[in-house]
């Protein structure tokens, strides 16, 4: 069955940077196109950021555009998050997904990495 799992977030100042990872299993990883998205207490699931299935493209929301760049290494099915010049509004829970996440079955989510951005 599909297993993703995210890791390394953790604390950050605002201006600082973070490199999430997601090793992901059960699915031909390099078939699938893969996005990150997160949570913020009390509001929705927001997209930020997708890849293709080859690493040839990439697509990012405004809100992290600049900021954030995604990438993948099929070799070892695992995607990354290298986030730069941290705000205190990237505060939130951490998930990868098979892009478009509106394709993902609820058991398929992992349990994220928290990131909180504070001074």
């Amino acid at each position: 069955q599909v297993q993703l799992v995210e890791s390394g977030g953790g604390f950050a100042q605002p201006g600082g940077s973070l490199r999430l990872s997601c090793a992901a299993s059960g699915f031909t990883f390099r078939n699938y196109a893969m996005a990150w998205a997160r949570q913020a207490p009390g509001k929705g699931l927001e997209w930020l950021c997708g890849i293709r299935y080859d690493g040839r493209d990439t697509y990012y929301a405004a809100s992290v555009k600049g900021r954030f760049t995604i990438s993948r290494d099929n070799a070892n099915n695992t995607l990354y998050l290298q986030m730069s010049s941290l705000k205190p509004e990237d505060t939130a829970l951490y998930y990868c997904a098979k892009d478009p996440i509106s394709t993902m079955r609820e058991g398929e989510w992992g349990q994220g990495t928290q990131v909180t951005v504070s001074s």
